[in-house]
């Protein structure tokens, strides 16, 4: 691999961990269409090799929220290791859907849409709630085991981390501080991304070197998104993503038809 293009990965790395360690998405549903549709890789690789870098964008934001205890630990405990064990459901399934890319392309494609209306209601139209105050996130033991485990699935699936599910799962559902959420969600989904990022390798699925310079760039940006998060307004940069979201979400699904947009 040509040192340039590692550089490159590697800016472009920086630039995804800023967003996800801001928007506690991981940095993920940046990398993933960049390396399909930008540096042309073959989807299940650049499915593999999304979800190998996660594992050190993750780390890397997890121990800057820590630091600034934005962590529930108890929360994380329950949740990785519900999430481990969907990974590996969820792995074992994209074994039979790395031949059937039309499929994969749509639940891609659905992933994404979910991605971008989310930030879209949340950045533009959603009406103004009170801010939570605390450094838990509420709710029962089953309730927190069973998001872990439907979003590690998903995880083993699509190759996207989890943020971008567990984030507004533990806002919306539980009823968590959005800042403890950020936190809380980056130290969950290591364990998923861990099993993820572990078959697809042993699949041969994963170009190592990408995700270690993609790795070593969200490294860097995850610990500055982190920081942004207490002093930024999201809306803004959440509708523009959220557009563009959109955009990607259509273009898996139309490439499917042999439509490219």
């Amino acid at each position: 691999m040509e040192i340039i293009f590692v550089i490159v990965l590697i800016i472009f790395g920086l630039l995804a961990g800023i967003l996800g360690g801001f928007l506690g998405t991981g940095g993920c549903v940046v990398m993933l269409p960049a390396l399909y549709f930008l540096f042309n890789y073959n989807l299940p690789v650049a499915i593999g090799t999304t979800i190998t870098a996660v594992i050190i964008t993750a780390t890397s934001g997890s121990i800057a929220h820590i630091k600034i205890r934005n962590v529930d630990y108890r929360t994380t405990i329950i949740v990785a290791m519900s999430g481990a064990v969907g990974a590996l459901l969820g792995s074992i399934t994209f074994q039979y859907l790395v031949g059937q890319l039309p499929l994969l392309k749509i639940i891609l494609g659905v992933a994404f849409l979910y991605v971008s209306l989310r930030m879209i209601y949340e950045g533009g139209i959603k009406r103004r709630v009170e801010a939570k105050t605390g450094n838990l996130v509420p709710g029962s033991a089953l309730a927190k085991s069973s998001i872990g485990l439907i979003i590690g699935v998903l995880t083993g699936i699509v190759g996207l981390g989890g943020g971008y599910a567990l984030v507004p799962s533990m806002i919306y559902l539980l009823g968590s501080p959005v800042k403890i959420a950020v936190g809380t969600s980056l130290a969950s989904f290591i364990s998923m991304a861990v099993i993820s990022g572990a078959f697809k390798i042993y699949q041969g699925l994963v170009d190592v070197v990408a995700a270690l310079s993609l790795g070593a760039g969200t490294a860097i940006g995850a610990q500055i998104g982190s920081r942004l998060v207490p002093k930024v307004p999201a809306s803004y940069i959440k509708l523009v993503f959220g557009i563009v979201f959109l955009y990607v979400s259509l273009k898996f699904i139309l490439s499917i038809f042999g439509i490219s947009i």
